[in-house]
């Protein structure tokens, strides 16, 4: 199985580098893509310097843009399948082993940082927003989740077939919405244990006031999701994928 790392980057010049390094020691960056989501620095500079392949956006376009852009990438140059990787540093390496081992039971794997007790630290107000969303996901997932909004994850061929031909572009829909749309599809879902590191650079929002009004965007995301028509590209696929699973 060819495994191609997608890393959506925006701004990235003072991490990207280490990001990298840490990366090739468990995975030939010729197999990395950088999708350079729009940077205004030395990201794509440093990421091709340093051995990836670098697919650059003239704008900043948001994460879902960016995984859409490696979806195509990996459907065109021959991968079977794509491990969402941050370009913050938070991600650990060597954890992409396990995600790949994953794909023996499910067509999505992801990392969760709140599975078998892990200790990943968040505000109790974040905190109480992911169990909320990881509820209502696991509903239209048909199985448990503990961390639907983890970026740390994997897509295996019949999913890689779905995310190049349509892919959430909306905030946060490259994580949530992608579940329902997946399960929509007949595809699979689960979760293995993963540890997080903090994130290298950035100061998350973690005021109840915020985290109100992103629990109200995801759920209006996972409504909205869950009544969207089937785009006219996956219709066939859907149907394969139903008679695969039956």
């Amino acid at each position: 199985m060819r495994v191609l790392i997608a890393v959506p980057a925006l701004n990235e010049e003072a991490v990207i580098g280490q990001v990298l390094q840490s990366l090739s020691q468990t995975h030939p960056l010729k197999d990395v893509v950088i999708v350079d989501d729009g940077s205004r620095d030395g990201t794509a500079r440093i990421a091709r310097e340093a051995g990836a392949h670098v697919v650059s956006h003239a704008i900043n376009l948001g994460v879902g843009a960016a995984m859409g852009t490696a979806f195509k990438y990996a459907v065109r140059n021959g991968y079977d399948a794509v491990i969402q990787f941050d370009g913050d540093g938070q991600h650990r390496p060597e954890h992409i082993a396990d995600l790949i081992a994953g794909l023996e039971h499910a067509d999505i794997v992801i990392g969760s940082r709140f599975l078998a007790g892990g200790t990943f630290k968040s505000s109790a107000a974040r905190r109480g927003v992911q169990r909320l969303i990881a509820k209502v996901a696991s509903a239209y997932a048909r199985t448990k989740l503990t961390d639907a909004t983890s970026g740390f994850r994997i897509a295996g061929p019949r999913a890689l077939a779905v995310f190049a031909e349509h892919y959430p572009v909306e905030w946060l829909g490259d994580t949530v919405e992608s579940i329902v749309l997946a399960t929509r599809q007949n595809l699979t879902v689960s979760e293995i244990p993963t540890v997080m590191n903090e994130r290298a650079g950035g100061t998350p929002s973690q005021s109840v006031f915020r985290a109100t009004l992103y629990t109200g965007r995801i759920l209006f995301i996972l409504a909205l999701a869950s009544i969207r028509s089937v785009p006219p590209q996956l219709r066939a696929t859907r149907k394969a994928n139903k008679e695969v699973a039956a």
